[in-house]
């Protein structure tokens, strides 16, 4: 069974590093898989790395309609059993025209996001019509599917995962504290995600007044980029919070960076299944998120984390006064949500995950 890969992200972010992930679980199975990734990219300079088989080739963006061809004359040279569409938005459109205009293999569409879906035409051409499978990284984004009307046979879902010993730390909490250029003592609460309006990085800073008048040497961080920062910033500065917040860009030692954090926080409008909540987990620090898509289903509340309402800053003050006024309870949620993270989000169970469903398809049983 030979697999086609489609991922055409350039950054190294959560759904990239899934491939990655898959990519490298396939080889140490002997299953035969290429990828197919856009030249230049953190993805492929990964995979370049790590010798595995990729095509890198030029994409100028999700309307690049120049792409379909290109790809059509990778999958006619390859000619795999399965495609499988990971990229979204633009690309994965043109990806599934490509696969549908050369009639190679059985295709695999992956979705990530809970965005919504309009019922429609377009909905049932891209998500019945030319994918002969969808797979979704939660059961929340499942059901936002099946809302639309995407019929629930054609669906499986396989959850995301991570290398979760990437993410434990070998600093001890002092030397990254130190690293940081942060007190020690004083509570770190941290936020992973791309500066973006969906991630609701603005509801930790409405409730940050009431926590620091608790705890008034709280420490923030933001982790990422994103169109929104300089909106971020200027809201900071606007509520003093200048000597509190600090943006620490893009990172690669996320590790390292959580391991002298109390809590996780993703007080996010909107998300399929994040990565990130998975990465503190695994460091052995709890969550608090907001309660929408697939989060749910990793940060399960007073499990692994605390959820609440989604745009409620009270709501989400009330959750990070209640564990930074309560080591023991910080302490095992966080043991708890590192030992489900290793059991049940690691990357051998996504990879075989994957590949049940590129077995149904070639009539080797359902997933």
């Amino acid at each position: 069974m030979k697999t086609l890969h489609i991922e055409m992200g350039r950054h190294r972010l959560g759904g990239t590093m899934q491939v990655y992930y898959l990519m490298r679980g396939l080889r140490a199975r002997g299953e035969p898989a290429v990828l197919v990734c856009a030249r230049g990219g953190d993805l492929h300079r990964l995979a370049e790395a790590d010798g595995l088989n990729l095509r890198a080739v030029d994409f100028a963006g999700d309307i690049d309609l120049r792409f379909i061809w290109r790809l059509a004359a990778i999958l006619r040279a390859e000619r795999p059993d399965v495609i499988h569409i990971h990229s979204r938005r633009g690309a994965d459109t043109l990806g599934l025209l490509a696969a549908k205009l050369t009639g190679i293999g059985k295709v695999v569409l992956s979705r990530r996001v809970d965005d919504p879906v309009k019922p429609g035409w377009l909905t049932r051409l891209r998500y019945v019509t030319l994918p002969d499978r969808v797979v979704t990284v939660s059961k929340g984004i499942a059901r936002v599917l099946i809302e639309a009307g995407v019929p629930a046979e054609g669906i499986r879902q396989v959850y995301s995962a991570i290398d979760f010993r990437a993410y434990q730390s070998a600093l001890d909490v002092a030397q990254a504290r130190a690293k940081l250029d942060l007190p020690a003592g004083v509570p770190v609460l941290v936020v992973i995600a791309q500066l973006i309006p969906r991630k609701g990085h603005r509801f930790l800073l409405q409730a940050l007044p009431r926590i620091r008048a608790v705890h008034p040497d709280t420490q923030v961080l933001f982790v990422g980029e994103g169109a929104e920062e300089a909106t971020l910033r200027g809201a900071v500065g606007a509520a003093g919070l200048d000597s509190c917040v600090r943006f620490l860009g893009y990172r690669n030692d996320i590790g390292d960076i959580l391991r002298p954090c109390d809590v996780l926080v993703h007080p996010a409008t909107m998300e399929g299944f994040a990565n990130v909540a998975m990465q503190a987990m695994a460091s052995g620090i709890p969550v608090v998120s907001s309660a929408v898509g697939g989060m749910p289903e990793s940060v399960r509340h007073e499990v692994t984390g605390l959820l609440v309402p989604p745009q409620d800053p009270a709501a989400l003050a009330d959750a990070l006064l209640r564990l930074l006024g309560d080591p023991a309870l910080r302490q095992r949620l966080g043991a708890q949500g590192r030992e489900i993270v290793e059991r049940e989000f690691n990357t051998d169970a996504m990879v075989e995950g994957n590949l049940a469903v590129y077995r149904e398809l070639l009539g080797g049983g359902r997933a």
